[in-house]
């Protein structure tokens, strides 16, 4: 080890007693009443101390405040470098920033917000714009010119992109025209599994909602179905009274709107009251004198029998 070496970590004995002016310094560039007790120092080299203190600001625990004081060779004087205030070794330290893209979640859009799309976006891939060379098997190539048969389809010498007028119809870029499909990029496979990954994720098979369903949406009247190939697993539900109204369905999920449920009975009409509570019956708090099975008769007609 060599004598700089040694020299740069022992530290300076007049930095190292600087500890006031090193507080001066750090109460200087803080709040009153922040700077704490002095928590130690290090050399930072010759002549070169760093003190700290505990930080008592609010959401700061376990930093520290760092004041670097310094002296020119052969001086007596300290001075003060720079007075920061620095994570310790048990800080609350902010998460890792991450880019917005990666933050970015579904439903964080709202109106007016914009989303670009990378270059190389693993979702999409290049789509058919006319400016590609068609397929020799095409109809437009002109190795299929000779087998074209049909009377209304018209061959081309080139590209659409370098005729002075595209045809209306026989062409690839008609048909792309016609079915939507003439866009610069459109979706790759590995963008069309990670849509169906979520949509039956949210409504498929496995759902609860599909799980106490009476039929799946194959089905059901309601289900309208979608182009391309994931149109041979999913469509859209038309039901305005299912949970699913308007969003991408698996073609197994189900719910109990379904167009074909039985029709539950009407329960049926409780039978009318035998008795009558709607209305008041005289009742006698003492019976009628010829209600009984003894026929009623007066005391003169009990004497002559000799009844008393």
């Amino acid at each position: 080890m060599s004598a700089a070496t040694t020299r740069s970590r022992t530290p300076d004995r007049l930095c190292a007693e600087a500890v006031d002016l090193a507080r001066a310094a750090a109460e200087e560039a803080a709040a009153p009443g922040v700077v704490g007790e002095h928590a130690g120092l290090v050399s930072e080299g010759d002549r070169v101390v760093t003190h700290f203190f505990e930080c008592k600001e609010l959401g700061y625990r376990g930093w520290r405040w760092a004041v670097t004081v310094a002296r020119a060779s052969r001086a007596k004087i300290v001075t003060v470098d720079e007075a920061v205030l620095l994570p310790g070794p048990d800080a609350v330290l902010a998460p890792e920033w991450v880019p917005w893209s990666e933050r970015l979640r579904p439903g964080d859009m709202g109106p007016g917000d914009l989303l670009p799309t990378d270059a190389d976006d693993l979702r999409l891939e290049p789509g058919y714009t006319g400016e590609d060379e068609p397929l020799p098997n095409s109809p437009v190539s002109g190795d299929m010119a000779e087998l074209v048969e049909a009377e209304d389809v018209e061959v081309t010498a080139g590209t659409p992109a370098h005729l002075p007028q595209t045809p209306t119809r026989g062409t690839i870029a008609a048909i792309a025209e016609e079915l939507g499909l003439r866009r610069a990029r459109v979706l790759s496979r590995y963008g069309l599994h990670t849509a169906a990954d979520r949509w039956e994720e949210a409504f498929g098979p496995k759902t609860p909602m599909a799980q106490a369903a009476p039929a799946a949406c194959v089905s059901c009247g309601f289900l309208l179905r979608i182009g391309g190939s994931l149109g041979q697993a999913f469509g859209v539900c038309a039901n305005e009274f299912s949970p699913a109204d308007g969003r991408v369905v698996s073609l197994a999920y189900g719910c109990g709107g379904h167009s074909e449920a039985a029709i539950m009975p009407k329960p049926p009409r409780p039978a009318p009251p035998v008795i009558d509570e709607t209305r008041v019956d005289p009742f006698p708090l003492r019976p009628a004198r010829d209600s009984g099975s003894v026929p009623d008769v007066t005391d003169e007609e009990t004497a002559e029998l000799g009844h008393s």
